[in-house]
């Protein structure tokens, strides 16, 4: 496809009845300049460091070069780049760096109840001047009182990614959209003698922040349901979406790899990318790694299906993983600013952003193509134009909850308790940090 398609520019429709718009700023700076190599910034003055402090371990080897081309064009602004992510405690880290006197300049924020939590700490943006284009979608999460506090890195999404050709190998037709049409389609490819899913149950977030987000959004509402959870009004145990959660991961156990609890997102997406296994939970991010192993497969999404309900369950799940918000108090705020703004004007920062990282852009000014982004964005952005998207809810849990839900479905997953005990061990979770 030759022809230019601006992704979000759907996402705005499908969101424009749930999402609030975000208003534009001033422009505290020319982007037209951005992408120039003018050796702007403080060209004049010091030489400063900006320290970015961030959790996407697959952007890392971009960040970098981008670092590079940076600093080609800011010579008095130097990037360092720090990254604690792929399962190690981000929060934690983040918390230890502000109380040594090691605070960064550039930090990762998931919005929402971390918004709330570091509110105190971070630099209003609104007045920069990408912020008229962000997408509702994605500024929502980072947005409070009309204040946006950050700059949302991508869209992302995720699912079950399937290989197309094992389904159609295998006779499948059309791709499941509930569950009895998941375990059907499981069953068959198990009797072809392949594996149905690739479990990455090692890692903690996987099924602690995003797969659990599935049950959350099944909720007749969403927000009113975590509000319950706060209040005491409302409760996991015993409730109907928890326990076809519980039952969708069983199906898994059933029809997956051997030694789950062992088996780590690499090793995970290997095993699907090298065609070993037909379905594994994961979002577009992985298009990179899987690329790297097998070149154009013909892959895509299918939803998490809890239940046989087709407009409750038959969706996948979109949402901000991460927004890199200014630390106010930084003696190189405004050096921060000029990367950041740098990053979504140049032509070098957009075309890492759709090419390089296959993100789904943020902002209506940054365009892409499928061929930019790969399958995964693609297929996403299908869900998107037919509305058949939930909202990632994790940013919402509060601090710690989900590396507590991690343990406790880990605990659930090796079969030391069962649907019951597990689903009161997630309330306890809750109750104990809320």
């Amino acid at each position: 496809m030759n022809k230019k398609h601006t992704i979000v520019t759907a996402s705005v429709l499908a969101m424009s009845l749930i999402l609030g718009a975000c208003g534009g700023g001033n422009n505290a700076a020319d982007p037209n300049n951005s992408g120039s190599s003018n050796g702007g910034g403080n060209a004049g003055g010091e030489q400063k460091t900006v320290t970015l402090f961030q959790f996407k371990t697959e952007i890392v080897e971009g960040l970098n070069e981008l670092k590079v081309e940076f600093e080609k064009e800011y010579p008095n602004i130097k990037l360092d780049i720090q990254t604690v992510g792929g399962g190690a405690d981000y929060d934690a880290a983040l918390k230890t760096k502000f109380a040594s006197g090691d605070a960064p300049d550039i930090f990762s924020n998931n919005g929402y109840a971390k918004l709330d939590m570091w509110e105190e700490r971070l630099e209003d943006l609104s007045d920069q001047p990408w912020v008229g284009d962000l997408v509702p979608l994605a500024a929502e999460a980072i947005t409070k009182d009309s204040k946006v506090y950050g700059l949302p890195l991508n869209l992302e999404g995720f699912g079950y990614i399937y290989n197309k050709d094992i389904f159609e190998q295998v006779g499948i037709a059309s791709p499941p959209r509930t569950y009895s049409e998941l375990e059907a389609a499981a069953k068959k490819i198990q009797e072809a003698g392949i594996t149905p899913f690739a479990n990455a149950y090692q890692e903690w977030w996987l099924v602690g922040s995003q797969g659990i987000s599935n049950a959350f959004a099944n909720q007749d509402d969403t927000d009113a349901f975590i509000a319950g959870l706060n209040d005491g009004t409302a409760s996991i145990a015993g409730n109907e979406h928890f326990k076809n959660w519980a039952k969708l991961m069983q199906l898994t156990l059933d029809y997956g790899n051997r030694n789950p609890l062992t088996t780590d997102y690499n090793t995970a997406v290997s095993m699907f990318a090298n065609g070993e296994a037909a379905m594994t939970q994961n979002g577009n991010w992985a298009q990179a790694m899987i690329d790297g192993i097998t070149p154009d497969m013909n892959i895509g999404f299918l939803p998490m299906a809890l239940s046989d309900d087709v407009e409750r369950s038959g969706k996948v799940t979109i949402g901000v993983p991460v927004n890199l918000v200014v630390n106010k108090d930084s003696d190189a705020k405004e050096e921060a600013k000029t990367f950041l703004n740098w990053l979504v004007t140049s032509d070098i920062g957009k075309e890492y952003i759709v090419k390089k990282f296959m993100f789904i852009p943020p902002l209506t000014t940054i365009q892409s193509t499928p061929e930019d982004m790969g399958a995964l964005a693609a297929d996403l952005q299908s869900y998107i134009d037919r509305g058949e998207i939930f909202a990632h809810n994790a940013g919402k849990f509060p601090d710690g909850v989900a590396q507590e839900f991690g343990s406790v479905i880990q605990e659930f997953l090796a079969g030391r308790v069962d649907a019951d005990k597990w689903a009161e061990n997630m309330q306890a979770a809750w109750d104990k940090l809320k």
